[in-house]
C-alpha cells in the first residue's frame, strides 16, 4: 500500500510532530514541511529530543536515491522512512528497555534516521555525551562527517605522525573535518579545493592548499603517503601518480561516478591494489559511538573544531539542502529545531 502524506489538520497536530518529509526521490523540491506521528520507542532504542541535525552529502543522496543502489536500502520506489536526515543533537526524552547509559535529560549527539524533526529514534551505540562546549548545532555536524573523517584517516588509511596527507574536497563536510584530525594527529597536510575557498582551507589548518583551477596534484612532480580522496573523481592511475611507492589512497566518495553503483573506481582499485606495492583502499564507514567519543576528546582539546558554516529553522531545511546542491557550503550547516 503506498504511504499518503498526513493530513495537516488541529486533531492530527495535537497528537503529532513537526518534521520535514520526501514521500519520493528528488532534488530539494520534494521536501515539504509538514506534521507527522511522533515516534514510539521501543525497546533498546532511545528517544531524542531534536534540538539540531546535521546536513551532509549523504542525505543528499538519500533524498535523490542515487546512486540507485541506496534503494537497495532505502525502498526501491520511495523512502520508507519519509523523514530524512541522520545527524542529531538533542536531548533524551526516553529509553526502553533493556538501555543503560542514557536517561532522560542527558544531552546528546549522534546519528537518528529521521532527525530533520522534534523527535528521532535511535540505539545507544550510536549516541555519545555531545561535547560540553558545543551547541547542539555545533554538535550535530559532527558525527558522520567527521566520524567518517577519522575513519579514513586512522581506521583505513592508518596514518602515523609525519606522514604527507593529502585531502581533496578539503573544504567540504568531511574534508574540513579531514584536514583538522590530520594536522591534530601529527600529518603534514595538503588540502584541495576550489580557489573561492582556499582561505578557509588554510584556516582550518591545511599547511598549505592546491586549486582544482590552477594546480594538477595528479601530475607526479609531489607524491604523498596517504590521499584522502573524497570529492571529485581522479582515476585510479591519477591517484597511484599522487602516492609514494608504499602510498594508501582511500576512496572515500565522489560525485558524478555513475547512477547505479557510483563505486567503479573503487571497484577497479580494490581489484588492483594486491598487486601493487600501493594500497587503494574503499572506506567502509560505520557509525558508532566509539568514534563520536573519540572526536570528543579532539574537540575538547581544542584540535578539531566544528565546521558549521551557518544554520538554518527547520522549515527552511529545502533551502539548506538547495545551497548544498550549489556546493556553495564551506564544511557543514546545522537544520535547527
Amino acid at each position: 500500500m503506498r504511504t499518503k502524506p498526513p493530513t495537516d489538520t488541529p486533531t492530527v497536530r495535537a497528537n503529532a510532530m513537526r518534521a520535514i518529509t520526501q514521500y519520493r526521490y528528488g532534488t530539494s523540491d520534494v521536501l515539504r514541511a509538514a506534521h507527522v506521528p511522533r515516534p514510539v520507542v521501543g525497546d533498546g532504542q532511545v528517544l531524542v529530543r531534536v534540538r539540531a541535525a546535521g546536513l551532509d552529502r549523504g542525505t543528499e543522496h538519500l533524498l535523490t536515491g542515487k546512486p540507485y543502489a541506496v534503494r537497495l536500502a532505502v525502498g526501491l520506489r520511495r523512502p520508507r522512512n519519509p523523514v530524512p536526515g541522520r545527524d542529531v543533537a538533542g536531548v533524551v526524552a526516553e529509553v526502553g528497555t533493556g538501555v543503560g547509559g542514557f536517561a532522560p535529560g542527558d544531552e546528546v549527539y549522534g546519528v537518528a534516521p529521521g532527525s530533520f524533526a522534534e523527535y528521532a529514534v535511535t540505539t545507544p551505540d550510536k549516541l555519545s555525551r555531545k561535547p560540553a562546549d558545543l551547541s547542539f548545532a555545533q554538535a550535530a555536524v559532527v558525527p558522520i562527517s567527521a566520524g567518517t573523517a577519522l575513519q579514513a584517516l586512522t581506521d583505513t588509511g592508518r596514518l602515523q605522525a609525519g606522514q604527507s596527507v593529502l585531502v581533496t574536497g578539503a573544504s567540504g563536510g568531511v574534508g574540513s573535518y579531514a584536514v583538522q584530525i590530520a594536522r591534530a594527529l601529527g600529518a603534514d597536510v595538503t588540502g584541495v579545493c576550489s580557489a573561492a575557498k582556499a582561505d578557509y582551507v588554510r584556516a582550518i589548518g591545511a599547511h598549505r592548499v592546491l586549486s582544482y583551477d590552477r594546480d594538477d596534484w595528479t601530475d607526479g612532480t609531489r607524491r604523498w603517503d596517504l590521499v584522502i580522496d573524497i570529492a571529485g573523481n581522479p582515476t585510479v592511475r591519477q591517484l597511484r601518480r599522487a602516492l609514494t611507492p608504499r602510498g594508501t589512497a582511500v576512496f572515500v566518495g565522489g560525485e558524478n561516478a555513475g547512477a547505479i553503483l557510483g563505486m567503479a573506481r573503487q571497484i577497479r582499485g580494490a581489484l588492483l591494489s594486491p598487486f601493487i606495492g600501493q594500497r587503494l583502499v574503499p572506506l567502509l564507514a560505520r557509525e558508532h559511538a566509539d568514534h563520536y567519543k573519540r572526536l570528543a576528546s579532539l574537540i575538547e582539546a581544542g584540535q578539531v573544531d566544528p565546521a558549521l558554516d551557518r544554520t538554518y529553522p527547520l522549515e527552511q531545511a529545502a533551502d539548506a539542502m538547495r545551497q548544498l546542491e550549489h556546493g556553495a557550503i564551506r564544511g557543514k550547516v546545522a537544520i535547527v529545531v
